[in-house]
């Protein structure tokens, strides 16, 4: 097997990891540089974002001619990864959630006028999106058949009603994905559409508090009570909404590994970085059997996590949605983040707990990792079903052509 990277992609991560040296890691201790939601500041935002475009650096994942790099799924593991050493990194770049995710969706999948219209505001920087799915109870979450919000075709429009919550983004967002019900059939019954924020018939009930640091936008609570929308923002066709978010959700899933492995990397460094340089009883930290053994065996369960989240972009390059693989990935490196978080607080002591470093950021952020796009259990029964029905063919090699 090979696990060489190309030049050009060692070149984009090189020039990444440069720039997240230079512009972002020293940002992270000036309280000046937060929102009031411990996010970076929208000006300071808008300033590095021009950097970064400057530098070619600038939506990387995206096709070349829609104004991205065309970096494969595998380039993007290994350049995402050098993004989220810094937790500014990733929306700087914009290759953040839900942009990151909705963009790829829209390319694969929208029309020219479509991709014109709501992709390339966001493509631009000028403007930011949210994917508007799950459900309060008993509406839809991970399973997606539950989706209780309807739209209804009134002459040559969908009138659409219903309610969804925990939407990343939108109070900041001006184009939505928005996932609804238009029949009952177990298999094309859900419609994928496109709205604008500036549309009457919806609004926030409110934006929900969380533990750790927001997105830009929050997670809100949404409600639709006739929101009108042409057949021209019909995303991918009638009853195809299943079809969008199997194409969305997966490749998403994938990026948060991503992105999560450079925090959880970035963890390891500050631990590594304090053991290395405190004593106690006349012993460092780093020279402490105890302490060797939590860093060592930390190392080794990142490298883990890098390897399934290759493993999953590879075959998403070879036309597959990988969905094993994606939850295997998704279930390790969600958990190796919040591992490697409190690791380092351990190790770190009271500093760690404090805000004199970004680990406590870290650790409220992780803790949502094992929910978002699919709760531990859920992907765990995911491979289990494979494994009912692919018995031990479920480990089977990839063979090459001859």
């Amino acid at each position: 097997m090979d696990f060489r990277i190309s030049p050009e992609i060692e070149d984009y991560r090189a020039r990444i990891a440069a720039f997240v040296e230079r512009e972002l890691i020293p940002l992270e201790s000036d309280a000046a540089s937060y929102d009031g939601h411990e996010n970076i500041d929208l000006a300071l935002l808008s300033t590095l974002r021009e950097k970064a475009r400057a530098e070619g650096l600038w939506c990387l994942q995206l096709p070349r001619q829609a104004g991205g790099a065309g970096l494969s799924m595998v380039g993007m593991a290994v350049t995402y990864e050098a993004m989220n050493r810094s937790i500014f990194g990733p929306v700087v770049f914009n290759s953040a959630a839900p942009d990151d995710g909705n963009m790829m969706v829209l390319e694969k999948l929208g029309s020219e006028r479509q991709k014109e219209k709501w992709l390339k505001p966001i493509v631009e920087g000028s403007v930011r999106s949210a994917f508007a799915m799950t459900e309060p109870h008993p509406g839809g979450g991970s399973d997606p058949s539950m989706i209780g919000t309807r739209a209804e075709k009134r002459g040559d429009k969908w009138i659409v009603k219903g309610r969804k919550w925990f939407i990343t983004g939108a109070q900041e967002a001006s184009h939505f994905i928005l996932v609804a019900r238009t029949s009952d059939d177990p298999r094309s019954g859900l419609t994928a559409f496109l709205y604008h924020k500036d549309q009457p018939g919806w609004r926030i009930r409110r934006r929900i508090g969380i533990m750790g640091p927001e997105e830009h936008g929050g997670h809100c609570e949404i409600e639709f009570d006739g929101l009108e929308i042409g057949e021209e923002d019909v995303l991918a066709g009638l009853g195809r909404g299943l079809k969008v978010t199997q194409t969305r959700l997966g490749p998403a899933r994938l990026t948060h590994c991503m992105r999560w492995l450079g925090l959880a990397k970035r963890s390891m460094e500050i631990a590594y970085e304090y053991a290395a340089a405190r004593e106690g009883f006349g012993v460092r930290l780093a020279d402490r059997e105890s302490v060797q053994i939590m860093l060592g065996d930390l190392a080794m369960r990142i490298e883990i996590g890098r390897l399934l989240v290759a493993r999953a972009a590879f075959e998403i390059d070879q036309g597959s949605f990988a969905r094993k693989e994606v939850s295997m990935a998704k279930i390790h490196v969600a958990n190796v983040l919040h591992a490697a978080a409190d690791t380092a607080i351990q190790i770190n002591g009271a500093r760690g707990y404090s805000k004199d470093t970004v680990l406590e950021w870290i650790y409220r952020y992780a803790r949502q990792a094992r929910l978002v796009d699919g709760a531990d259990e859920v992907h765990k029964m995911v491979i289990s079903r494979f494994l009912a029905e692919e018995g031990a063919e479920m480990w089977r090699w990839p063979v090459a052509e001859a």
